[in-house]
């Protein structure tokens, strides 16, 4: 294909290609030249024009398919167009002359039909230049068109507009030839010619006045005749046409000169009379109209109903609004017409077209305030009508006061009124809430007063207007349901007053599960008793009996909709009345029968069928309720109901047809609920209800069943495209599916066909197909229509089962039917047919059955020649592929194609064709790899077909496209290659779908699009995006949803990888489209104006998801577009929110926020009129691009400092600049009238607080950059804490709020109150509680707000009291200050929060035990809905009263009265009045404290915690609170077993629990644990001690764990229980302290110190500060038990902390330096322990001492033994002193230890620097030790010393380190001095003070000498001036006996005396000039 890419087409190349692969290679070459020629050099265009001309005029003779002509048309117009035009005139006659040839043979087609092609193609590119020859060519083109097929037809319609488009108004001479041409072709056979006539009228409208003047009358009615018998499409396109021309008469009339504008009622007028009329002329519509008859089809109804909504759409949205008035008094007056309501099928259809006119225009084109006014306009004709047939009741005589024509008419009007008030009012949600408060319109009362009308239909739409407004306003549906009830109760003798009023109450109920808030439960309590009432006294009244029992079993069926938790209270009393309802048995049915007349019957049947359809309701509303006892006392009345069900028909024939509506009402209530209900409940009764059921089948009522409604369920939902468009698929399906409208009856054939099939799948399979065959034989008329579903229902249950079938007898039946259908000229049975007979061969799954029935196709297809058999058989063997994946065999595969080849290539039937190929492309989607094979001849097939079959066998185009889609599927990633073979499959499949996107079909543009989407997904490389992405574009705002849905599917997918090359080609794409323009607001401005109009769900899904998908990809590099964008989202409503003035200038003292917001108008943006939930979604985008901004963003998008210092060196964006942006949108939402937006604005608000406020103001320091911003916070939640505010609005301010408090962004108190007071109001309305006057939501709302109050309450306090601890009571006191005036009340509410949360918590198994009222915040009635909102409130309730708590002591403090009005429940923690249940103080701590250890220790035992951090964090925090206050320590400490739980908790939570804090958290919670056990064994032993008087405290009582024996039971001892997690812990951190993980990979690399992180170290250090603690809660026994687990894990972490790897970095010292001192300090504390010196105990830890100490002396050597050794000698030493000071003499002077230590010590002073410096510095302190551990190691070390420190005059220390080390080796032979006798003393400093001299320096060297020299020599000499007076004698002595020595000291003292002159002298010599005046301040 590279060879077609050229200027000129490649002639040599294409006369190689055989004739197929000729037609794709010319193909290709005009795709290119259409590409090449507007950018390609004009010389070289018209260089080569002329040979370009003639191989374009060779391609056209040469008979081209359809989309060659197309493109060929097109390419031959560019060139004249680019190159010279001088010579298109003869192309125009070689064209005409074509056009005028004889020759009609099939041949010579094509080459015409391109002929008329390039006529319309010139034209349209050439326009005025071709003026002269436009005549001749039209009327050249309007002859032929009178002998042409349709195809001719057709394409003569599109060239006549293209010439028209070129033309202009040089056309008009030819303009009436041309409306005379197309008026045939408007009511054409062809569908395809109809469609391009009315694009032909559209494009002359333009310039010919005429037809929307003169002629305007005569082409209305012309189109009303298009519009029958006619398609989708043709409607789509004919109503296009009509409703622009009547636009352009209404709106043009006046600008043109000679001409009269159309009033609306005069367009009005002329589409009434065609929906009254239809296309007939006068005569005919006369004389139906005297007959009776109605001529007017639906399709004429519907074309002018699209019509009337392309009129009012073309006029516009203000049009609308300034005429809708008018627009609805001709609508209601036509609607009331009785000639468009003769029947009731004209009468649905004509209310369906009514409605559709006003919810497509009222929806759509109007704004929420312009759709406010339109409401009120619809409400005030709602009055009006309703006060005339009030007045109309009113006027005469009772019997005649008004005719059924009167109240028909009205009726009609009515519910078409109501239906689209219902809308408007449920599409504006909380925003319609000033339409009720408008008391000109009185909307409610308005609409309440239809309930009153004669009309059940009236009624009935006023009933659902009410429900729309509960949805809309949920504020309403209780006030509503209380007005009814009371109207219901006051009016119960008005037979119009009890059915409607019971209807609008049903309705209102019903509304309950679509508001999120409820109602209250007592309604149900109300509503049951009305019923109640109802049902007793239906008999009282014979007049309104009926409508009585209707209306109690009505209310009683909508109760049970309100579910299990309303409907448990009342179901007793329920199933007394179903019980009442029927008589007890099957006896008394028989009596029943022989009395009562046909009025008493038709009661009886009325209130049996509402007892049925109340039982429906329950149980599809409330299974749960379904127990076996309740389904048991249901079985006696659905008997007696079967029983009457074969009664009815004697019943008929007694009192006649009176009763035959009642009856079929009643037997469909039946058949609901046994189909509902599980078969074997009511097994007893199968043989009744399936003799019933055959004799109702079989009945001559039900010969003709709607295939329409029970077939389609049953076929394969693929299979339904061969059916026609779909109807979802559609935006008109709301009046497009009148055309197949069902008739009566078929709901309760649907029932009976599905309840035999569940019947028949209890019974035996054998019987069940016997019975069928017995049946069908039988009855030999039965439709198959209703036989056939039947089977296959039961064979798709055995399929799905994975059931076998049976035997062959079982087989046969079943396939019989199957086969039988296939060949049925029902299409639909076909479908259904191929689908069951592919089940069948699923079931029987025997490879033998599944070929023979392949066979049977194949020689079906081979003999068969009518379309029937073919189609059906060619679906079956598509089918069996779908179910049995490739038929196991390659060979039948081979066949199966090539025989659905050979039907695909079938042009004399299009619909066998059309089949064939969905037949094929299924084939194609389930043969998998085996198909591989076939791809290049099918891809061949699919380019043939797609490049030669005619545009108007629409259906076949969209076989191919289905094929083309499924053999992308199949290929796969394989289309990435890059071989020779696989480029040409990518080839084909490019210009495949080039050839459909041309298409005129939507479905066949929507499939290329697919195609191309799959494409792009397998080979991304070669899509090209710049011509894909406008191509989608332009079709965003197509009028066809199928095609609108595809391209936002590819753009969806398109966006997730390439969105920024999405977004920059759709920005260049020229053509603009409607309603918006993507040069201003970019492809997602496009997609949000898309979304605001869109109403299909899954399309609004998929443009959510890619502007979701856009924004993740570039929202961070285009942050200020997307945040604008947003922002004129959220800007463009009908009234704009008052904005925030962001830059904030203080003027004085504001107390009231809402003064810094002036409502000043916005400048209007490119968006108007949006709807609330398009402003929703733009608020939650805003949210989006904070969160995309932190997790893939640059820091400084949350830094100002660093956003502003890179904006001065790059340009870029950040999203902290913006801020102020953020806070207006927030602000916009949170203020707006709509509850969802406003819910939008307040987490917006909150998530920019939690993100922004710790970032400081640079130009402010101290200050962050959200405090300029709080007044806009404080007016954005002050709307949010009115008294109308909803609670979830409330609930999520309080959030806001608590949020902005705890923030620390406003430390004024001032300011902060504004925030605080919000709050405040709040908690006053919590207080209020039950006392609310009128409830007006569920009670589980009030817990739901009442929960956050005191949710927001506690998080403030927490922070409070956080900020005071960490300011250390200093700061931080203010916002505690606020919080503790409300102190008292609070805790009383959170401890009784968290108490209603404890019994919510309780099993099931305790529910018996619950209060029976409910709890303090939440009633039993609502426990289920209130249950979350205490699962998401209870943690930082919880941390706060510990907090609480925690200051108070535990001390009970009356603080005066809480003000709480609410009652309190009976164990509310012992605050309850009553006298018989007062504790005491003590028991009221002990319930508080156990409480809070309950919920802790429950929620962090639950496995569904994982997710929950914070509440972990909550529980941690919570009972550390509580275990520093020493009471509740006590209450730990004196009991173990909660103590040891506790431990286990939390053990189990180190193991499960990663996180660093948790870990802290719980080691820190353990600690405490461990001290209350410590404090409580101290006590004990105190109290012991002083009660025995014991004077000696060595004898330490035997108190603690291990008591005599010594043993700790698992599972029940604290110390054992603490040394698990210990050592879990430390294991987890360090592996290699395990044997078993020492030699393991993991603690090879795990274990090193290094690894570990700052958490690791600190978890380390705690783990073992509390093991040095354990032995102090064990008695002597006890502890030696646990001592040697100690000193192992000790020495263990020793081990590891003191070996440093070589290359070990910073953050292993950083590690050490952490540790290794708690590693320390934990041996000091083991070794000083009590129980070492205890008389029990003292030899065992001496013995266990001794063995440790040995261990660490190893641990040097151990170390030196690894490679690579490195040793932290200062860190063993230094372990090793700690042992020598604190450990017992006879742990220390044992040999050889001592020893050995006194070696390590003698080892370390000849080691390097700093090892020697501590040494010494160790030394000293062993030296000051008791005098058995000092002397040996005086003994042994003082000589070492002593020479180390003589050596230091032969070699002076060079550096500070050495230094260091001698004066440290100073000090401790000073020590060493010191710790002598006095006797020996004076000889040893006499050993000393001449070490000391040695160390000064004589004048000369003084001077000379390093610094460290010079400050050992002033540091000696200050030595010898401090020792040399306390031992003068020795002094002395040595001085007389050393004259060098005296000479050394003398000449030291008289230098260091001269040098303190000098300095002395110099401080002196500036005070001679200083002036007199001294500054006290040296500013210097």
């Amino acid at each position: 294909m590279e060879r077609a890419h050229s200027l000129l087409l490649n002639e040599e190349a294409c006369s190689q290609l055989g004739e197929h692969q000729r037609a794709e290679f010319v193909f290709e070459w005009l795709r290119f030249l259409k590409k090449l020629l507007p950018a390609a050099d004009r010389v070289d265009v018209k260089k080569n024009q002329k040979c370009l001309v003639e191989q374009l005029t060779g391609i056209l003779i040469g008979s081209p398919g359809p989309p060659t002509r197309w493109l060929l048309a097109h390419c031959l117009a560019l060139l004249y167009r680019v190159g010279d035009s001088l010579t298109s005139s003869h192309t125009v006659d070689r064209c005409n002359d074509i056009i005028r040839s004889k020759d009609d043979s099939p041949s010579y087609l094509p080459t015409r039909l391109a002929a008329i092609a390039c006529l319309g193609a010139l034209y349209e590119q050439l326009g005025r230049l071709l003026v002269n020859t436009f005549k001749e060519t039209l009327a050249n083109l309007l002859k032929a068109i009178k002998s042409a097929e349709s195809q001719g037809r057709y394409e003569i319609m599109l060239s006549v507009e293209k010439i028209l488009r070129g033309l202009g108004v040089s056309a008009v001479p030819c303009h009436r030839d041309i409306y005379k041409a197309t008026r045939a072709c408007l009511t054409d056979r062809s569908m395809a010619v109809r469609c391009a006539a009315a694009k032909c009228l559209l494009e002359l409208q333009r310039e010919a006045v005429f037809l929307w003047t003169s002629e305007l009358e005569n082409v209305a009615t012309l189109c009303f005749r298009a519009f029958e018998s006619s398609n989708y499409d043709v409607r789509v396109a004919i109503s296009k046409l009509l409703g622009t021309l009547l636009a352009t008469a209404h709106m043009e009339g006046s600008h043109r000169q000679g001409s009269r504008r159309s009033s609306l009622e005069e367009v009005m007028d002329l589409l009434t009379g065609g929906f009254l009329r239809g296309g007939a002329g006068f005569l005919r519509a006369s004389g139906d109209k005297l007959k009776g008859t109605s001529s007017v089809s639906k399709d004429i109804r519907i074309g002018i109903t699209q019509s009337c909504v392309v009129f009012v759409s073309c006029l516009g949205g203000v049009w609308l609004e300034a005429n809708f008035s008018a627009l609805l008094v001709l609508l209601m007056e036509l609607v009331s017409q009785t000639r468009a309501t003769q029947t009731p099928a004209d009468a649905v259809c004509c209310r369906r077209c009514i409605s559709f006119i006003l919810r497509a225009t009222l929806g759509s084109l109007l704004g929420e305030k312009a759709q406010i006014a339109a409401a009120k306009e619809i409400c005030l004709a709602i009055g009006k009508q309703k006060r005339a047939v009030d007045a109309a009741m009113c006027d005469g005589n009772v019997e005649t006061r008004v005719t059924t024509t009167d109240v028909a008419a009205s009726q009609h009007v009515l519910v078409c009124a109501l239906l689209e008030l219902g809308s408007l009012v449920q599409g504006l949600a909380s925003t319609a809430a000033s339409l009720l408060t408008d008391t000109s319109t009185a909307l409610l009362d308005t609409v309440i007063s239809v309930l009153l009308h004669p009309s059940v239909s009236a009624r009935l739409a006023a009933a659902w207007c009410l429900r729309c407004v509960a949805v809309a306003l949920p504020s309403q549906g209780a006030v509503l349901l209380d007005r009814c009830a009371e109207r219901l109760n006051a009016l119960k003798s008005c037979p119009e007053a009890v059915a409607g009023y019971s209807s609008a109450i049903a309705a209102l109920l019903g509304a309950v599960q679509h508001c999120p808030l409820g109602i209250p439960h007592t309604k149900g309590n109300v509503v049951m008793g009305l019923a109640e009432d109802l049902l007793r006294s239906a008999t009282q009244n014979s007049r309104i009996s009926i409508q009585r029992t209707q209306a109690g079993w009505l209310l009683l069926s909508s109760l049970n909709t309100l579910g299990p938790a309303v409907v448990e209270h009342h179901l007793p009393r329920m199933l007394v009345l179903w019980r009442c309802a029927f008589p007890p048995s099957i006896r008394d049915l028989d009596m029943e029968l022989r009395r009562g007349d046909h009025f008493t019957w038709q009661v009886t049947l009325e209130g049996r069928a509402g007892a049925l359809c109340a039982m429906k309701s329950l149980v599809i509303h409330c299974r749960d309720l379904l127990t076996d006892d309740v389904i048991g006392r249901l079985l006696t009345p659905l008997a007696c109901a079967v029983a009457l069900l074969t009664k009815v028909p004697t019943l008929i024939k007694s009192y006649g047809n009176l009763i035959k509506n009642t009856s079929v009402v009643f037997r469909l209530r039946v058949y609901e609920i046994l189909a509902l209900l599980p078969p074997k409940t009511y097994e007893e009764s199968f043989g009744i209800v399936l003799k019933q059921l055959v004799t109702d089948i079989t009945g001559p009522e039900n010969v003709v069943c709607s295939e329409l409604t029970l077939l389609p369920p049953l076929c394969h939902s693929d299979d339904l495209a061969l059916l026609g468009p779909a109807l979802q698929d559609m935006d008109q399906h709301y009046i497009e599916e009148q055309v197949c409208q069902r008739p009566k009856g078929v709901v309760t054939i649907s029932l009976q066909i599905q309840l035999m099939y569940w019947i028949s799948l209890t019974l035996n399979h054998l019987c069940n197909f016997l019975f069928y065959d017995k049946l069908r034989d039988y009855n030999l008329w039965i439709s198959p229509q209703l036989l056939t579903p039947l089977s296959f229902l039961c064979v798709q249950h055995l399929g799905s089962s994975r059931v076998g079938l049976g035997p062959e007898e079982v087989r046969k039946p079943a396939l019989g039917l199957l086969v039988g259908a296939l060949e049925s000229s029902n299409p639909l049975l076909r479908c259904m047919a191929a689908e069951g007979l592919s089940r069948l061969v699923q079931v029987v799954n025997d490879p033998a059955f599944t070929v023979s029935m392949t066979l049977v196709s194949f020689d079906k297809l081979k003999t068969a020649r009518d379309a029937v058999t073919r189609t059906g058989h060619a679906l079956a063997l598509g089918s069996l592929y779908r179910y049995v994946g490739g038929i196991s065999s390659p060979q039948h595969l081979s066949a199966c194609v090539g025989i659905l080849f050979t039907l695909s290539q079938d042009s004399t039937s299009p619909e066998v064709q059309r089949w064939a190929l969905h037949s094929l492309s299924m084939v194609i989607d389930h043969a998998g790899p085996l198909y591989h094979g076939h791809v290049e001849a099918s891809f061949t097939l699919v380019l043939r077909l797609l490049l030669s079959i005619p545009p108007t066998h629409v259906e076949v185009h969209q076989s191919l496209g289905r094929c083309l889609n499924a053999l992308v599927t199949t290929l796969g990633p394989d289309l990435q290659g890059e071989g020779q073979s696989v480029s040409a499959l990518r080839t084909s499949c490019l210009v495949g779908c080039a050839v459909m996107q041309d298409s005129p079909d939507c479905l066949v543009e929507a499939q290329a699009i697919s195609c191309l989407q799959q494409l792009h997904m397998f080979a991304p490389r070669h899509v090209n995006l710049a011509s894909l992405v406008p191509s989608l574009c332009v079709n965003l705002c197509s009028s066809y949803l199928s095609l609108r849905r595809a391209v936002v599917a590819c753009l969806r997918q398109l966006a997730q990888k390439e969105a920024l090359e999405v977004s920059e080609h759709a920005v260049a794409l020229v053509k603009e489209l409607p309603h918006v323009t993507i040069k201003e607001v970019g492809l997602e401005g496009a997609l949000f104006s898309l979304l605001d109009r869109e109403s299909d769900p899954r399309l609004c899904q998929d443009i959510q998801e890619t502007l979701v998908h856009m924004m993740s990809s570039i929202a961070t590099g285009k942050l200020a577009h997307w945040l604008k964008l947003c922002k004129d989202v959220l800007s463009a409503s009908a009234e704009s929110t008052a904005p925030v003035e962001t830059n904030q200038e203080e003027e004085g003292e504001r107390d009231d926020d809402a003064s810094v917001f002036h409502a000043t108008s916005e400048s209007s943006g490119p968006f108007t009129n949006l709807r609330w939930s398009t402003r929703v979604f733009a608020v939650e985008c805003v949210c989006r691009i904070i969160a995309l901004c932190e997790s893939h963003g640059h820091p400084a998008h949350f830094d100002m400092a660093l956003a502003q210092e890179h904006r001065l060196h790059e340009s870029t964006d950040f999203l902290v600049l913006h801020l102020a942006a953020l806070i207006r949108m927030a602000f916009m939402a949170a203020t707006d009238h709509s509850d969802k937006l406003r819910l939008s604005g307040l987490q917006t608000l909150l998530v920019i607080i939690r993100k922004f406020a710790a970032i400081p103001e640079p130009e402010f320091p101290g200050h962050v950059i959200l405090e300029q911003y709080q007044a806009n916070v404080g007016a954005a939640l002050r709307p949010a804490f009115t008294a109308d505010a909803p609670p979830d609005v409330t609930a999520k301010a309080c959030q806001v709020c608590s949020a902005w408090i705890a923030s620390g962004v406003v430390s004024d108190l001032r300011d902060l109150r504004r925030v605080h007071q919000l709050l405040a109001s709040s908690l006053v309305k919590v207080q209020a509680g039950k006392e609310v006057p009128s409830q007006l939501y569920n009670e589980g709302t009030s817990t739901m707000e009442t929960l956050a109050v005191l949710k927001a309450w506690a998080e403030v306090y927490i922070v409070a009291v956080q900020s005071k601890e960490d300011c250390g009571g200093a700061g931080g006191p203010g916002l505690l200050t606020l919080v503790q005036t409300d102190l008292a009340t609070l805790s009383r509410l959170w401890l009784a929060a968290l108490q209603d949360y404890v019994l919510l918590t309780l099993p099931q198994d305790y529910s018996a035990q619950l209060p029976a009222t409910g709890g303090t915040f939440y009633t039993a009635e609502t426990a289920e809905q209130a249950r979350p909102h205490y699962c998401s409130s209870w943690a930082p309730i919880l941390h706060a009263t510990a907090l609480w708590l925690n200051s108070t002591g535990f001390i009970m403090v009356d603080d005066g009265p809480a003000n709480l009005s609410r009652p309190v429940t009976p164990t509310s923690m012992g605050q309850s009045t009553s006298l018989a249940s007062v504790k005491s103080p003590e028991d009221i701590s002990s319930d508080r404290l156990h409480l809070i250890l309950g919920i802790s220790v429950e929620f962090l035992c639950s496995p569904h915690s994982h997710d929950q951090m914070e509440n972990i964090s909550s529980c941690l925090q919570a009972l550390q609170a509580l275990l520093e206050v020493s009471w509740p320590r006590s209450k730990v400490g004196n009991d173990q077993v909660l103590s040891v739980e506790l431990l286990s908790v939390l053990h189990r939570l180190i193991v499960t629990r990663e996180a660093p804090g948790v870990q802290l958290a719980v080691l820190e919670l353990v600690r405490q644990v461990v001290c209350a056990a410590q404090e409580h064994v101290k006590e004990k032993r105190h109290s012991a001690e002083v009660d025995d008087g014991a004077a000696e405290k060595e004898t330490v009582p035997e108190f603690g764990e291990g008591r005599d024996t010594g043993g700790l039971v698992p599972g029940r001892s604290l110390v054992f229980g603490a040394l698990e997690l210990c050592l879990c812990v430390l294991v987890r951190k360090l592996p290699q302290l395990s044997p078993k993980l020492a030699g393991s990979p993991s603690g090879g690399q795990g274990g090193s110190s290094l690894s570990l992180s700052d958490s690791d170290c600190r978890q380390v250090a705690a783990a073992l500060a509390i093991l040095s603690d354990l032995p102090s809660i064990c008695s002597p026994d006890g502890s030696v038990s646990i001592l040697p687990t100690l000193m192992y894990l000790l020495m263990g972490v020793l081990r590891e902390l003191v070996q440093q790897p070589c290359g070990g970095g910073a953050g292993g010292g950083e590690a050490l330096g952490l540790v290794v001192p708690a590693a320390l300090q934990a041996l000091r504390a083991v070794l000083s322990s009590p129980m070492s010196r205890s008389e029990k105990s003292r030899g065992a830890w001496a013995h266990l001492l001794r063995c440790a100490l040995n261990t660490l002396l190893h641990i040097r050597n151990q170390i030196l033994n690894k490679p690579n050794p490195v040793v932290d000698e200062v860190s063993l030493l230094t372990a090793l002193t700690i042992f020598l000071l604190t450990a017992s003499p006879e742990v220390t002077t044992a040999q050889p230890l001592q020893t050995r230590c006194i070696d390590k010590f003698k080892a370390s002073l000849e080691s390097k620097d700093p090892v020697v410096s501590q040494s010494y510095q160790l030394l000293m302190s062993v030296f000051q030790s008791k005098t058995g551990v000092a002397v040996p190691f005086i003994q042994g070390l003082g000589s070492c010393v002593v020479g180390h420190l003589q050596g230091v005059e032969r070699r002076r220390p060079q550096s500070s380190k050495e230094l260091q080390a001698i004066q440290d080796g100073v000090r401790a032979l000073e020590a060493l001095v010191f710790a002598a006798d006095e006797m020996h003393r004076p000889q040893l400093v006499a050993i000393l003070l001449p070490i000391l001299i040695s160390f000064l320096l004589d004048e000369n060297a003084l001077s000379s000498a390093p610094a460290s020299a010079r400050t050992l020599h002033e540091s000696a000499l200050q030595d010898l001036m401090r020792i040399g007076p306390q031992h003068s004698s020795v002094f002395k002595a040595l001085m007389a006996s050393s004259p060098h020595m005296k000479a050394r000291l003398e000449a030291a003292v008289k230098g260091n005396q001269e040098s303190v002159n000098a300095k002395a002298t110099q401080l002196q010599v500036p005070s001679k000039t200083s002036p007199s005046i001294q500054l006290k301040t040296n500013f210097l």
